[in-house]
């Protein structure tokens, strides 16, 4: 299983090199890359290497997308991209066999929106929104909070800063109530209860002013 574009929560895209290799394993080891792809479409300052999904020749890749990342969270509706022969097997399943698809009502609106273009639509305008959303939290981190250090992600939703001098986020967290601001530890993406002085930043749902003022309360935290 892998996110291979904008993942969440670090922001980083597997280079095409490192795809490549992946995919070659794959077919020497007959084992299936299940390739999380929702944050493709999401690309703001770089275009990332080819998807997953360009590959479904083989067998041993299943590429995955989302409605919810590019349209609304709630859908909970997305797609597929895979070799013909696992599709087949994917149809053939019990539960499409008898609920008659997956989520059928809201499969029916977003017919709409495909054929009238009006997805697309929807997609640009995320773009132009949220390259804004990304570049002024890069601006407002260099400002208010010199101290944390991160790769600048190129798409997706998410920063994933490094506190300084091995602060422990969940300790933090524990401080933040009073000031009205959260984030996501960085342990919580970790296996091994790691990534402890890590957190996830997300920049997509709050206005440019809001993010400003969130940083500004995270600050506070910081200092006290």
């Amino acid at each position: 299983y892998t996110i291979p574009t904008f993942q969440n929560p670090t922001g980083r895209t597997l280079s095409q090199e490192r795809r490549e290799v992946l995919m070659q394993l794959a077919r020497e080891h007959n084992f299936l890359i299940l390739a999380d792809e929702v944050y493709h479409l999401l690309a703001y300052t770089e275009k990332p290497p080819s998807p997953f999904a360009a590959y479904t020749d083989s067998e041993n890749i299943i590429s995955l997308n989302s409605f919810s990342k590019i349209l609304a969270p709630g859908l909970r509706l997305g797609w597929v991209h895979a070799h013909p022969n696992t599709l087949a097997r994917l149809a053939a399943s019990g539960l499409l066999d008898s609920g008659g698809g997956l989520n059928p009502f809201t499969a029916a609106l977003l017919r709409g929106l495909l054929e009238s273009g009006d997805l697309r639509k929807n997609v640009d305008s995320l773009l132009a929104l949220y390259a804004k959303r990304l570049a002024h939290m890069d601006a407002c981190l260099k400002k208010y909070l010199p101290e944390l250090t991160y790769d600048l992600p190129h798409g997706g939703y998410f920063f994933f800063p490094r506190l300084p001098d091995g602060m422990d986020a969940t300790l933090l967290r524990e401080k933040t109530a009073p000031f009205k601001v959260d984030f996501r530890q960085g342990q919580k993406f970790s296996g091994r209860g790691g990534l402890t002085d890590y957190i996830r930043l997300c920049f997509a749902f709050y206005a440019e002013d809001q993010i400003e003022d969130g940083l500004t309360r995270l600050k506070r935290v910081l200092m006290r």
